[in-house]
């Protein structure tokens, strides 16, 4: 069953408003209504709490696939949500798939959040009008990796990418660009500072090329992720492709403070910027 939530909280004399809104799977779960003891009864906070609310559970609900919990706070006054302005909007989520991605936690927090109040109020989904600056942390499992692996999003990078370090290598004879051929990735490991993927690079329907990739992840700059050392075994009759120091250049969208790998797991804190 699926179930939403609402409730607002005003100060006292104050047109200072926080929405608060629920959505859950869980056959359990019992809808929480409007909470009447906390809920504002100014007029302002009833059409949040009525319209705005619900156009922004709407709009984060249809950016993921699934999800299985979805937190998310409102917190502005009145008079600035009124005027297509949210202040800050808080979202946690947990068990999300986003593009084929999936994601054990997710916290995040928005800032200055411009929208099409007018059309929101005229019943049209809400649509931002300025890039969104969003800081927040991102939890990965093992196993959310592993299950990411089919998602073209994270496949074709990763086939992006194996393709730029066999050009960097810059060893055609021996090791050609992949070309047409296609890429299945099938396993991914997380172990301490490492990552080792495994996969198979199909040349026709009966024959394939097993390939490793292991690479240690640290923070480069905020904008850029230092693969080191990074080995790649294509053809064991061959040794394997070594390169130092590789650096992938994640755009000036981003901004990330931390990159932890620890067995199993793989933590992100930072910022990024979401352009409408």
């Amino acid at each position: 069953m699926q179930a939403f939530g609402f409730f607002t909280r005003s100060l006292p004399g104050s047109s200072y408003t926080t929405v608060v809104s629920e959505y859950r799977i869980d056959p359990e779960f019992l809808a929480m209504g409007v909470n009447k003891s906390q809920a504002g009864t100014g007029k302002g906070s009833r059409m949040i709490s009525t319209v705005v609310s619900p156009a922004v559970q709407l709009w984060l609900r249809s950016q993921v696939e699934t999800v299985e919990t979805l937190h998310f706070k409102l917190m502005g006054r009145d008079r600035e949500i009124l005027r297509g302005h949210i202040p800050t909007v808080s979202i946690a989520a947990r068990r999300a798939v986003y593009q084929g991605l999936h994601l054990s936690q997710l916290q995040l927090d928005g800032t200055n959040i411009r929208f099409n109040l007018t059309q929101v109020f005229k019943g049209k989904p809400l649509r931002l009008l300025e890039p969104l600056p969003v800081a927040g942390q991102l939890v990965l499992q093992e196993n959310d990796l592993q299950a990411s692996l089919g998602a073209p999003l994270l496949s074709n990078a990763l086939t992006d990418l194996l393709n730029t370090f066999i050009k960097s290598y810059n060893r055609p004879d021996q090791y050609p660009p992949l070309g047409e051929s296609k890429m299945n990735w099938q396993q991914i490991t997380i172990d301490g500072e490492r990552l080792t993927l495994k996969g198979a690079l199909m040349h026709h329907p009966t024959r394939e090329t097993s390939i490793v990739m292991d690479a240690g992840i640290q923070l480069a700059t905020p904008q850029q992720l230092r693969l080191h050392p990074l080995q790649i075994q294509i053809n064991t009759q061959q040794p394997p492709i070594t390169l130092e120091h590789f650096t992938i250049d994640l755009g000036s969208e981003v901004d990330l403070k931390e990159l932890t790998l620890t067995p199993g797991q793989l933590i992100c804190r930072g910022c990024i910027k979401i352009i409408p």
